[in-house]
């Protein structure tokens, strides 16, 4: 007769082993790579089939969608690693540190300011006082004297006045330099995603016509399982810097992860497309080779999706659209802008 623990615990060992299963066929339907993050987020979906989590997967994936790297990070998976998420890492880290220095260098400039106002403040009841003394007095040495003390004065006012001017101007560098890396990509030097909402709202408010298109580049991961993070980096910064060349005059971003997105102002959909399909034909035609052995790459190819922006639209109703059409691109064989 079998114990009833020994029982229990078969049944535990059946339903983590039918669990193990689930979590294989889910990343094989998916096409998505068995490593820790992606077995995370199967297991968090199939442990767990009543959750918010599992039933946004299954909205998702209705009609034999399959899921993407966007999507997973969407839901709240951290997908990003290798050499791209220590430079993300590096960059938060730096402006840490660089707040940090401004706040400090705020402190001593406040302090400056106080230290320059008693300075002022003594200089004008020393000036009232060697005023009345010249006024009352005859004595040619004593006018003498008084003058040049009033004249350092002067001069050591005018020194604290010019070292508070410096100081002032580098606090306002400072402050503009962490600005401008809160909203700029540590990898591709190029505006982040952040930079792109701020700039979207503020051309909307001035009632530009903004068309925005996401861009994508073709099976980027393999890039990264047959070369590494290191290669898919580089990748990255030169899709990046292409695409910025090709649409000069244009605002470019790096959204996150392997994707793009152009903001073209004031062009009708012709002349946007022209752009956008230009800068799929220029990374098309490119022939990337590995920097250590002088290898071939393979061809490297972008798709887009390109939509208008209306009037009452967010960033993210665009961005939505935009995607679509993307993934449309994407389902019409890659390579290729669709544009609606």
């Amino acid at each position: 007769m079998v114990a009833r623990g020994a029982v229990a615990q078969t049944g535990a060992r059946g339903a983590a082993a039918e669990l193990y299963d689930q979590i294989g066929q889910f990343l094989t339907a998916q096409r998505l790579s068995p490593d820790p993050v992606n077995y995370v987020f199967a297991h968090n979906v199939l442990s767990q089939p009543g959750s918010p989590l599992a039933k946004a997967v299954a909205s998702l994936t209705d009609g034999g969608i399959r899921l993407t790297v966007k999507d997973i990070e969407e839901l709240g998976v951290e997908t990003t690693a290798g050499s791209a998420a220590e430079t993300m890492m590096e960059a938060k880290a730096e402006a840490a540190r660089m707040v940090a220095r401004t706040q400090m260098q705020l402190e001593g400039f406040v302090d400056l300011a106080s230290d320059l106002q008693v300075d002022t403040a003594d200089f004008g009841r020393d000036l009232a006082a060697s005023a009345e003394a010249i006024r009352t007095t005859l004595d040619t040495e004593e006018v003498v004297r008084l003058t040049a003390a009033l004249a350092e004065r002067v001069q050591a006012a005018e020194a604290r006045l010019e070292a508070t001017t410096r100081e002032a101007a580098h606090l306002r560098a400072e402050l503009e330099e962490a600005r401008d890396n809160a909203r700029r990509d540590p990898l591709t030097d190029l505006p982040n995603r952040r930079a792109f909402e701020e700039t979207f709202a503020e051309r909307m408010a001035l009632g530009q016509g903004l068309w925005l298109a996401v861009c994508d580049i073709d099976h980027f991961k393999s890039v990264n399982d047959r070369f590494g993070h290191a290669v898919g980096d580089r990748v990255l910064k030169a899709i990046g810097t292409a695409v910025a060349e090709q649409c000069d005059g244009q605002f470019v971003a790096r959204y996150g992860g392997e994707e793009f997105i152009v903001l073209f102002s004031n062009l009708n959909a012709d002349q946007v497309y022209e752009i956008m399909n230009r800068a799929r034909e220029h990374v098309a035609d490119k022939r990337y080779k590995l920097r250590e052995t002088d290898a071939p790459l393979g061809a490297v190819t972008l798709s887009a999706g390109i939509t208008e922006a209306t009037c009452g639209d967010t960033a993210r109703m665009v961005f939505q659209r935009a995607d679509r059409l993307l993934y449309l691109a994407k389902s019409d064989g890659r390579n290729c802008v669709r544009i609606g």
